[in-house]
């Protein structure tokens, strides 16, 4: 599990009004019927949500979630708090526009594999290099759900399904690796039905300043049931998951007997039997490093077929400037330069003419 000392109530939250009572997971829940397939893992994440979200201790009417199109986008109906279904792929770009003009809103993104990696790709890793003021929940259950079971850009090779009949040809994305490319500030993994684990990496996203994105394992139990039991079942899971916390020693297994080393010869993590002799040289996981190298690395270490060795928990959380925090800076700046400015003349500049008739 991922370290439990930061409190979600630092400079992401700061401008966002708190709630003037106390509020329970009840104040969260809005009226509308939940409709997903009985058994779907969204049920569990919404829970997780419903029953974190007290703990910011914000105004519900201050908290905002934007979604795509996908199953998981009906999420903002759920939710009692101001939110919008948007377009396919786009509620990174909806949602940016809303963090940078509204400060004093929470703005939460909740968008699928699909959705977020297919039609929104470039969306979503633009709103990650920009690092602005977003929580993005990216729900992979590795499969299209809403359109009825194709393949998705997250799917294994060879994967058959009404797309792909004879087998997926497509080498999948992995979302952490892609998110950790386009250098965002915050990026953890976790699992719909560990509610704990969920819940305190939730916890971390909510106080990061900047965007996080959370990707969420989620049992589509329809059109890929079973794609994440080596992650779930106990036995199997203790040699499956990697548990990352910062500033502990990566090992895992029955007795903690495996651990995660540098390759001396090229620099590649590898997974080792702990003995005495090599028991310093066990990585010290550190997710507040500058450098992406080592996240990047260990978020390599799954096998994308069979998702053996798996880390879960934080990988990256660093502090680098923040967008809408630096555009207004700009803003202010611009006014203080050019008192309230000429719109007509910004949008006509230097290279326009009048042509007389």
């Amino acid at each position: 599990m991922a370290e439990t000392t930061t409190e979600p109530t630092i400079e992401a939250l700061s401008l966002v009004p708190k709630a003037e009572a106390l509020q329970s997971m009840k104040d969260f829940k809005s009226d509308q019927e939940v409709r997903w397939c009985p058994g779907c893992g969204d049920y569990a994440i919404l829970a997780a949500v419903q029953g974190f979200m007290p703990e910011l201790g914000l105004a519900k009417e201050n908290i905002v979630f934007v979604s795509g199109i996908g199953c998981s986008s009906r999420f903002p109906y759920y939710m009692n708090t101001y939110g919008m279904h948007s377009i396919h792929g786009r509620a990174p770009a909806i949602a940016t526009g809303l963090a940078s003009s509204r400060r004093d809103l929470s703005v939460w993104v909740v968008t699928g594999d699909g959705d977020a990696l297919s039609i929104g790709g470039n969306h979503l890793i633009h709103a990650l290099r920009r690092n602005v003021n977003l929580k993005i929940l990216l729900f992979n259950n590795r499969i299209y759900g809403l359109t009825k079971g194709q393949y998705s850009p997250t799917s294994e090779v060879g994967k058959v399904t009404k797309s792909t009949p004879m087998g997926s040809l497509d080498a999948p994305f992995n979302p952490v690796s892609l998110a950790l490319g386009a250098e965002a500030s915050f990026v953890a993994r976790t699992v719909d039905s560990d509610r704990k684990h969920l819940t305190e990496v939730l916890r971390q996203a909510a106080a990061h300043p900047g965007t996080a994105l959370v990707e969420i394992y989620q049992n589509c139990n329809i059109f890929n049931d079973g794609a994440f039991d080596v992650l779930k079942d106990k036995q199997q899971a203790q040699e499956a998951v990697i548990r990352l916390e910062h500033g502990q020693p990566i090992r895992f297994g029955a007795q903690s007997e495996k651990g995660v080393v540098r390759d001396r010869a090229t620099g590649d993590l590898k997974v080792v039997t702990v003995t005495a002799e090599n028991e310093a040289d066990v990585l010290v996981h550190d997710a507040h490093a500058a450098s992406p190298t080592t996240a990047f690395a260990l978020s390599r270490l799954a096998d994308p077929d069979t998702l053996h060795r798996t880390p879960i928990g934080v990988f990256r959380s660093i502090d680098r400037p923040v967008y809408d925090a630096q555009m207004s800076d700009q803003l202010e700046a611009a006014i203080e330069q050019k008192g309230k400015g000429d719109l007509a003349a910004l949008l006509a500049g230097n290279d326009t003419w009048t042509v007389v008739g």
